[in-house]
């Protein structure tokens, strides 16, 4: 769980204590240590399509609180600067008192996205100009002969050769001229470039040209913002590198200014503590640091959530998870398995695929915004468009006049509320129904039937992009839960869960804040990756050998120097391997001992292993070579630590009841206040549970039971 209890929940409870206040945990008291009520508070910043999340957590009280404020995607940072003005007016925390504060930007993404941002020229090889333009000669859309390519963020026009050259064992065979790198320079500037990202072949094995390429640059032209690829992500395969370094380059300025933005808003609020930033990769650091290294800022927001999902699949001992973050514009969907987030590269920002390694997440476009609409041949189609936070969805009373998911729900009589979003919105069910009317009109059907067709196309849309994850791991979705989250995750969950065929539904405590809480618990983390390309064998150990330690002595001093962590590191070491003559790689977890010993056994088997769970074969005499050695290192943050609480004695009380309509009929819900809803109790659906952050939907067919930490658990009856 999120661990969160709601504002209202803590409000009252601290009206009824006085002085010293004891650790609370889902308003229950946690009856071990005092703390002094010295004030330090941690804040865990999410901003969303529609609202931004607040989860901030009291060191000296142990209480958690929660809220949303709405997004101001036209002033980025602004709705930062009303959250800590609310969090003094809600809780009476004033900003001097925020003593950690973490922030997920989406800044970079929606820069790539709307492609705002900076004009770019590439200088490469001379002869490999057309790095960004072959790409991989992959088909866009396999069934669609005339699908294209999307157009590279660095133009041909603005891509400029250069005669250098450094062999693939990183030999130089010619070096750097710099009058040539004077000259387009020149032509760079003439066509209006505002950033040069430098990506030369071979710069994995040795980085000193492309250094040598920004020197010139700068001196010709010392105005020139540039980007190596060697800096970014010095991986093998010029496509890889050289595309990752483009979306660098191309948001580099625009997450730079936002941050430093921030920075000043915060310092001028009285926020003293240096902000931290989110990461891909699921860790953070610290903003300092993100204004230099953008792109492991992309897709921080979804990561933050996945984390958040696995501290949850964790504490509650459930191995096998789907994550389902629902907020405002899109679902984003992730394997958690054995507790833990799958990592990938080669995830898609906008068009364009990162090689960095990330969490491994699925956006579908169809969020609690996303607009329903009816095409040209008359077929119902939901999203990707979203209403956003300007104007919303129809039944927020903003302004909205096109038909949303959410919308849809409320028609239905699901949302069970007058008020969402922690009273940000007070619920216009008259206006939804005027939006779905223009819909209904056109399809021939009933507002309710409408809908409820909405719902479902937005259901199969779903279901369809999970099964193929699903399928990309290899896993039979009936052996996992359903862990959801986000303003609309708990809405829909229940209902795609039962289509799936998904063992169980978990719903966190606050779901709506869960991204921001996975902020808040971030460890500070990252990724280091060397070239190594040697033998499995004594002398291409000792290469290795030697490699390790360059990447140790690199990761100690990000963690120590640039970040100021003094605490306990932690290396994970992994290798790209794969048997001699492969394509491919699979990255496999490695002993830092058995390099050093040269130790060749361990690490074959290890490497089999991998190779026989991942492709049900493996070929033990076979040669093997190691492409990449990798080292991810972190530091443990401080997080809150929390008890399970013992089961009420009383049964559930129920709000009353609602007329819904669900399935194509009319139905009566029992509606709960999940504020009241303690462990151990337990009921059927249909009912509507209702709390400041979501809507939780149970259909017939389903029950709900409250575990220790605040978790609905929902399976099928029967």
């Amino acid at each position: 769980s999120t661990h969160c209890i709601s504002s209202a929940a803590s409000d009252v409870y601290k009206r009824q204590v006085v002085g010293k206040v004891p650790l609370l945990l889902f308003g229950h008291e946690k009856r071990t240590a005092f703390r002094d009520r010295r004030m330090s508070i941690r804040v865990g910043v999410d901003i969303g399509g529609t609202f931004t999340d607040f989860c901030v957590y009291d060191d000296a009280t142990g209480v958690m609180q929660t809220f949303k404020t709405f997004s101001t995607p036209t002033t980025p940072g602004a709705e930062v600067m009303n959250g800590v003005a609310e969090l003094e007016r809600r809780f009476g925390h004033p900003p001097a008192d925020i003593s950690y504060f973490t922030h997920g930007t989406t800044v970079g993404v929606n820069t790539v996205i709307q492609r705002r941002g900076a004009a770019l020229a590439l200088f490469t090889t001379r002869e490999f100009e057309d790095v960004l333009v072959v790409a991989r000669l992959k088909t866009p859309d396999p069934y669609d002969l005339f699908s294209e390519r999307p157009a590279p963020l660095a133009p041909r026009e603005r891509v400029y050769g250069l005669s250098e050259r450094t062999l693939k064992d990183g030999s130089i065979e010619t070096p750097v001229d710099p009058a040539n790198v004077a000259g387009a320079v020149a032509q760079a500037k003439a066509a209006g470039a505002e950033t040069i990202v430098v990506a030369l072949l071979h710069a994995y094995a040795n980085p000193a040209n492309e250094r040598a390429v920004r020197d010139a640059i700068l001196a010709a032209a010392p105005e020139m913002t540039v980007t190596l690829s060697s800096d970014v992500w010095p991986v093998i395969r010029e496509y890889e590198r050289t595309v990752t370094a483009t979306v660098a380059g191309y948001v580099q300025q625009q997450v730079a200014n936002y941050i430093a933005s921030l920075q000043q808003a915060l310092k001028d609020a009285g926020v003293q503590a240096e902000p931290m930033i989110t990461k891909s990769n699921g860790g953070v650091m610290t903003a300092e640091l993100g204004k230099t290294d953008p792109i492991a800022t992309l897709l921080s927001g979804t990561a933050s959530g996945v984390i958040g999902a696995a501290d949850v699949a964790a504490l509650i001992g459930s191995a096998d998870v789907l994550s389902f973050d629902v907020g405002g514009t899109s679902a984003d969907v992730a394997v958690i398995h054995g507790g833990a987030p799958a990592f990938g590269v080669g995830e898609m920002v906008g068009e364009f695929p990162i090689y960095m390694p990330t969490v491994s997440v699925t956006s579908i476009g169809e969020g609690g915004g996303s607009i329903a609409w009816v095409d040209d041949f008359g077929v119902l189609k939901v999203g990707p468009e979203s209403a956003g936070s300007t104007p919303g969805p129809a039944c927020y009373g903003r302004g909205g006049v096109r038909p949303t998911i959410t919308d849809a729900f409320a028609v239905l009589g699901l949302l069970g509320a007058s008020e969402l979003g922690y009273g940000a919105v007070s619920l216009d069910k008259a206006a939804a129904e005027r939006a779905v009317l223009t819909l209904s009109e056109q399809l021939g059907l009933s507002v309710q039937e409408t809908a409820e067709s909405i719902i479902r196309v937005s259901i199969s849309g779903m279901y369809l992009e999970i099964s193929k994850l699903m399928s990309r791991h290899g896993a039979d979705p009936r052996g996992f839960s359903l862990l959801a989250f986000g303003g609309a995750g708990p809405m829909t969950a229940c209902l795609l869960a039962r289509d799936l065929g998904l063992a169980q539904v978990i719903v966190p405590p606050t779901p709506g804040v869960l991204s921001a809480y996975g902020g808040l618990i971030a460890d500070i983390r990252n990724d280091f990756i060397r070239t190594a390309f040697v033998d499995l064998d004594a002398a291409g150990l000792k290469a290795l050998d030697g490699y390790a330690a360059e990447l140790e002595a690199q990761a100690l001093h990000w963690l120590r120097e640039d970040q100021g962590f003094q605490g306990e590191a932690r290396l994970v070491w992994t290798a790209d391997m794969r048997y001699r003559g492969q394509s491919y790689e699979i990255e496999t977890l490695v002993n830092r001992a058995d390099i050093a010993s040269g130790a060749l056994a361990p690490l074959g088997a290890a490497f089999h292993r991998e190779h026989e769970r991942v492709y049900d074969h493996a070929d033990p005499d076979a040669p093997v070579q190691i492409v990449n050695l990798r080292l991810v290192v972190s530091g443990s943050v401080p997080k809150p630590e929390f008890t399970e609480s013992p089961a009420a004695s009383s049964p559930p009380s129920s709000l009353g009841e609602a007329e819904v309509y669900l399935d194509g009929q009319t139905r009566t819900a029992q509606i709960f206040a999940r504020a009241d809803l303690a462990s151990g109790h337990s009921f059927s659906g249909m009912a509507i549970i209702t709390q400041d952050d979501c809507t939780t939907i149970v259909p017939p067919g389903q029950r709900v039971r409250v575990d220790g930490w605040g978790n609905l658990l929902i399976e099928a009856e029967g």
